[in-house]
């Protein structure tokens, strides 16, 4: 009876896949044309999926050890089932190797199980808490099914009743982990992510890559669109890859923002462009909603606005605006799912073609365009700063080995401190350097992240004409924003550099013998990693190696490194100003102080000024320029004038 009935289950099961699988395809295939290597990724995609995949999945072990078990045993029992009960290839040797796989699928499923009985908030519920059930099915049912096959039972073990509960655990089995794979349901993950690792819209992300400059608009084209307005302006690969979404809520964990009680959820978010794609309501979402905002509110289709200004439609406004564009969530994420893209290309038409830059969004830009930075201050005041210090300009010198990028910090009063002191680190090095001056425009970071692509490009073209007059063999900043545009994102616009921090700086001129350093005296110092230097750019030990030179041993902070918590000053959040129940950088200065330092040690202007904008007693805040420039030994001076030199030292330390 079984050897008729499974045939047919499997065979019926598959066919359904196989129309899902297309149906499902044409759906992705109604967002806008991109390029793909199509052979390539797909011969690319199970190194990426067992490899790159991997590596995310490994942070935690638990997890990992259990994705292993039960899709690596599910995958293989698959294959070997359609063998021996699809196809009746029934040796022993194809029957031992089914009962191995569907134990190891069973093992792994268990801790499914196991794990299911007291989710984490940041779990999806609804159909996901049935998976455990589906894969334990599947895998006892083809266990048992497959004894007599192996020689352990014979044949005709259990009669008509072992075989119709065999064939209802079948079908309960197949019709949730084949055909549910493609037409919805908890399995869909592994069919949508395994195209979605294989044409991945940023392929670079892979072997070890990194790809996290924002992709630039044909302005130049008049019927590309100016952003996304609707599901079926992204990309279609980028429709994919929502559809990948596992629903694990890792994002959720880690967003900076919905911690915050801002109105914004990473998950839900993707899984909004889902429902987006395929027309109607988030009314079945399993997961947290938007802070402040019920669930089953919310609709659209795939060729309806995402958002509407004037009411309610599948997101609002600000959700958008309350991310911080930290890439926390795309870091995280398993499924490496590119949630700060789709957050930019959907502000960018809310910017670009709707003007609807939300508080002080539209004053800044406006003061980009007049005045070449967004405070409005008078371009000419951009040197003020270093009246004193008679920096080289680009324009006397023509060919340096480095460009100091100053950037907008020399409006801001805090951060001249931070310029002023890199400046000493760089004569007392001796380093050869200018500056643009005056010719420096803002990087137009901030414009971006807003949304305003052609303010952008604008600010960028205008900078790149600027340095093609000159010769230099590298750019130094201490903005891990204008770091990250300059080196990331200018490419596209036909400026190619050699960018530096100017931690990673200071690190080669330590490592160089070039600056004589004496010893930090103050307190217990702890480090904050910039979203746009570490996530962004991978550049997490030059600044730590640069405070162990000079004597500092870093209490590090639990959420550190790749997982630091962001400031809460990227994305223009500070601009757009979304309210929460907290601000983020009062919940950052909370993981300073639970490390008892005196002293946070920071490397972005930005950071600077959201930290030390927390009321109320907290650690002091200084930029690693300000640390190193005090413990800096001039050895001209103190050679020729030893009573002098100590002076000196007294006075900065």
């Amino acid at each position: 009876m079984l050897n008729t009935i499974l045939p047919i289950l499997l065979f019926a099961a598959l066919a359904l896949a196989v129309i899902g699988a297309a149906k499902r395809f044409l759906m992705w295939r109604r967002g806008r044309q991109a390029q793909v290597d199509w052979l390539s990724g797909l011969l690319a995609m199970p190194r990426r999926y067992m490899v790159d995949l991997h590596h995310v999945v490994a942070r935690d072990k638990y997890i990992a050890n259990t994705h292993v078990a039960t899709a690596g045993g599910f995958v293989l029992a698959a294959v070997l089932a359609i063998l021996v009960h699809g196809f009746g290839l029934q040796n022993r040797i194809l029957g031992f190797s089914l009962l191995g796989a569907t134990a190891l699928m069973f093992v792994g499923a268990l801790f499914v199980a196991k794990r299911r009985l007291d989710p984490p908030s940041r779990l999806s519920k609804g159909p996901w808490m049935r998976l455990p059930k589906s894969l334990l099915m599947f895998s006892v049912s083809f266990f048992i099914a497959t004894l007599p096959v192996a020689g352990v039972l014979p044949a005709d073990v259990g009669g008509w009743f072992l075989a119709l509960l065999l064939t209802i655990g079948v079908a309960w089995g197949v019709s949730e982990l084949f055909f549910g794979m493609t037409w919805g349901g908890p399995m869909k993950h592994a069919f949508a992510g395994a195209l979605h690792l294989a044409w991945h819209r940023r392929s670079e992300r892979f072997g070890g890559g990194r790809s996290t400059g924002l992709k630039a608009l044909n302005l130049a084209d008049p019927k590309a669109p100016l952003g996304v307005e609707k599901p079926t302006d992204f990309t279609w690969n980028q429709l994919l890859g929502f559809d990948a979404c596992v629903q694990c809520g890792k994002c959720e964990a880690a967003c900076p923002a919905f911690a915050a009680g801002q109105p914004l959820n990473p998950k839900k978010l993707i899984q909004d462009m889902v429902v987006g794609l395929a027309g109607g309501t988030d009314a079945k979402f399993a997961g947290s909603p938007y802070p402040g905002k019920a669930i089953g509110e919310h609709s659209g289709g795939p060729h309806l606005p995402i958002v509407n200004l004037n009411g309610k439609a599948l997101v609002d406004a600000e959700t958008l605006w309350s991310c911080t564009t930290c890439r926390a969530c795309v870091e995280e994420c398993p499924m490496m799912i590119e949630h700060v893209d789709a957050i930019v290309d959907m502000r960018r038409h809310l910017t670009l073609e709707k003007g609807a830059t939300p508080n002080k969004g539209a004053e800044v830009l406006d003061n980009l365009i007049a005045t070449d930075n967004p405070g409005g201050f008078n371009p000419g005041g951009r040197l003020n700063w270093a009246a004193d210090l008679n920096l080289p300009l680009m324009s006397d010198k023509q060919s340096v080995d480095v460009l100091f990028w100053v950037g907008d910090g020399a409006f801001d009063m805090r951060n001249q401190r931070t310029l002023r002191a890199f400046v000493k680190v760089l004569k007392a090095a001796k380093v050869d350097f200018a500056v643009l001056g005056l010719e420096e425009r803002d990087s137009g970071d901030v414009a971006r992240r807003l949304g305003d692509e052609a303010t952008f490009q604008l600010l960028a073209k205008r900078n790149i004409a600027t340095l093609a007059k000159y010769q230099f063999k590298r750019i130094v900043t201490c903005d891990p924003h204008s770091f990250h545009v300059l080196k990331n994102e200018y490419g596209e616009l036909g400026g190619g550099y050699q960018v530096l921090h100017h931690s990673t700086y200071m690190d080669e001129l330590i490592t160089g013998q070039k600056l004589n350093l004496g010893t930090h005296k103050g307190g217990s110092v702890t480090y904050h990693d910039p979203c746009y230097l570490g996530r962004y750019n991978g550049e997490y030990e030059a600044p730590r190696n640069v405070l162990n030179a000079i004597g500092i041993e870093v209490k590090e902070m639990q959420r550190s490194g790749f997982r630091s918590r962001c400031c809460g000053g990227g994305g223009g959040a500070p601009i757009t100003d979304i309210p929460g129940k907290q601000r983020i950088p009062d919940m950052r200065m909370g993981d300073i102080k639970e490390t008892g330092a005196e002293l946070v040690a920071v490397g972005c202007p930005q950071c600077t000024a959201m930290l030390e904008g927390v009321v109320g007693p907290r650690p002091e805040v200084k930029d690693i320029a300000e640390l190193v420039a005090a413990v800096l030994i001039e050895d001209v001076v103190q050679a020729k004038q030893p009573a002098q030199a100590k002076l000196v030292m007294a006075e900065v330390q």
